[in-house]
């Protein structure tokens, strides 16, 4: 996915820096190719990370498994091991990106990171504080903070239920893309349909109608602005996308992590890292979604983790630029203008 398809990409990205004579370019971290034409042209480049930092830092468990730091030699000995297994599973991929570079006549790297490691700034679309990566990542890294938007495709919303109810409402996000989310969401359906609160649950554009119910206390929409109802929400059970985890944070909420894969473990151990709610398997029943939800609507440790990392964030967005990543592409384009 990453290094197989880079000369498709780098042909494609050649074609539109001669079109286009840009300043800069910029490049998701993991579309190798476009940096290769833009190393090739010599083009500045920022890599955006639209996520926790991802590549083997020192001091950091690896991404995939959703690890804590570690405690101790075992734990550091462990890291150890999963880096080394990381690594040479992505370097399977050096082949195919080094020739995609030298059709473009560039040298070959010694490791896969390389590619986006040499760009001019990295991007990173989260809190440092949250990501405990950040002490570790290198000098070009900048944390930009966590885009906290709705998605303009989100429909309106309007509350079904009276005001005078004061039952705790619980947000349901999985709404990213597929990842078979239908059978975990229907059991979180019927974890929280058992329970005395009220729940909307966002099922996004991969899933098809009907394949998650509504119940009397539990609504399925295909979307909803979550920015509202996080506002009056108690509490947010999710698959742990970067996004939406983000955003729970930011309002100062707790969560029932049940992570599907991706960097979604890793998200989700970062979440009970800082107290701010528990981890499920994405097989867990909906007896074991029910008590997970009980267990933190009922603890007031949950709440304050989650209290404090709202804190934290709000802190850093009072200390960056209005517009952190917008200044640095600035940055980046006008420093390629300036040497022109």
């Amino acid at each position: 996915m990453i290094a197989g398809p880079a000369a498709a990409f780098a042909a494609d990205t050649a074609e539109a820096i001669v079109a286009l004579d840009p300043d800069a370019l910029v490049a998701d971290a993991f579309v190798f190719g476009s940096m290769i034409a833009a190393e090739a042209a010599v083009l500045p480049t920022a890599v955006v990370l639209p996520s926790i930092w991802m590549i083997p830092a020192r001091g950091t468990p690896p991404m995939g498994p959703g690890f804590a730091p570690a405690q101790g030699a075992l734990g550091r000995g462990r890291d150890a091991v999963m880096v080394a297994t990381v690594n040479r599973l992505f370097s399977r991929g050096l082949p195919a990106l080094n020739a995609a570079r030298a059709g473009h006549g560039l040298a070959p790297l010694t490791s896969l990171y390389d590619q986006a490691l040499a760009a001019e700034r990295i991007l990173v679309l989260s809190s440092p504080a949250f990501d405990y990566a950040s002490a570790s990542v290198p000098g070009n890294v900048r944390y930009v903070g966590p885009v906290l938007d709705d998605p303009d495709w989100a429909e309106p919303w309007r509350s079904p239920w009276p005001a005078s109810d004061t039952r705790p409402l619980v947000l349901v996000g999985f709404s990213s893309t597929y990842q078979d989310q239908g059978p975990v969401l229907r059991r979180v359906v019927q974890a929280l349909s058992s329970l005395p609160v009220r729940a909307v649950v966002t099922v996004g554009r991969m899933l098809g109608g009907g394949e998650v119910s509504s119940t009397a206390d539990v609504r399925v929409v295909p979307s909803a602005p979550h920015a509202p109802i996080l506002a009056g929400a108690s509490l947010v059970v999710s698959h742990c996308g970067h996004g939406t985890t983000l955003k729970t944070l930011a309002a100062g909420l707790p969560m029932v992590c049940i992570p599907m894969g991706r960097d979604q473990n890793d998200v989700a151990a970062r979440v009970v890292h800082h107290g701010a709610g528990v981890r499920l398997p994405p097989r867990a029943s909906a007896a074991r979604v029910r008590r997970a939800v009980e267990r933190v609507l009922a603890t007031d440790r949950y709440r304050e983790g989650a209290a404090r990392m709202a804190a934290t964030i709000a802190a850093e967005r009072a200390q960056r630029a209005e517009d952190a990543l917008v200044a640095e592409l600035e940055a980046v384009a006008d420093g390629a203008a300036r040497s022109h």
